[in-house]
């Protein structure tokens, strides 16, 4: 995710923790350049409305650039290697 130097990483993850359905938020800064930050945010939820998360980044000045890993369903699978990863 790309965002203004402002807020802050603490504000983001309070703001998204504070959603409906989330119980964990963790953000890593991963770079800084001269007006932006570059940042990986994990979100862990019974009930996490995708909506509602992209509204609340998208008022912090932010964008998603991508989600790179999903779990639903009743029982949370582990991924494991295929044929395809080889």
């Amino acid at each position: 995710m790309l965002k203004p130097h402002a807020p802050s990483i603490i504000e983001v993850a309070e703001r998204l923790g504070k959603l409906e359905g989330i119980s964990g938020v963790n953000i890593s800064l991963e770079e800084v350049d001269a007006e932006t930050d570059s940042i990986k945010i994990t979100i862990e939820g019974s009930d996490i409305k995708y909506e509602a998360v992209k509204k609340e980044i998208s008022e912090c000045g932010a964008v998603i650039h991508s989600i790179d890993g999903v779990s639903a369903g009743i029982k949370i699978i582990d991924e494991v290697n295929t044929p395809q990863d080889r």
